[in-house]
């Protein structure tokens, strides 16, 4: 005959165990992105402000600090209007002139100036 309080502490640490492992997403970040585009973000950063050790890592923070405030598709939408919005004819013009668009980009660049206001 075995005693269940004996075993309670032990079955509870495997029941919790259990729903780590059922939900590895708990565990990860809702915004996070991939690595290459931190890394490009991170370089594009540090090509307008500098190619040292401290720049890399205000560039890092920047880029963290938005991933706080934006979704990765959100940020990708938005990096396409900035690189659409140069393109000549009809087509540059619907990037450069629609409302909703232009709403996103002010949010990002919002969002941005928080970053250097934190992390600069």
């Amino acid at each position: 005959m075995h005693n269940d309080k004996a075993f309670s502490p032990i079955m509870a640490t495997l029941g919790l165990t259990g729903l780590f492992l059922l939900s590895p997403t708990s565990m990860a970040a809702d915004n996070d992105y991939p690595t290459e585009a931190r890394v490009d973000y991170v370089l594009g950063c540090m090509a307008a402000n500098g190619q040292d050790y401290l720049t890399m890592q205000k560039c890092s923070c920047s880029i963290d600090v938005i991933a706080e405030h934006m979704t990765f598709d959100d940020y990708e939408a938005v990096r396409t209007v900035m690189s659409m919005q140069d393109q000549p004819g009809e087509l540059g013009m619907l990037f450069r002139t629609e409302r909703s668009m232009q709403e996103d980009l002010e949010r990002f660049r919002s969002i941005q100036a928080e970053a250097d206001l934190r992390c600069f």
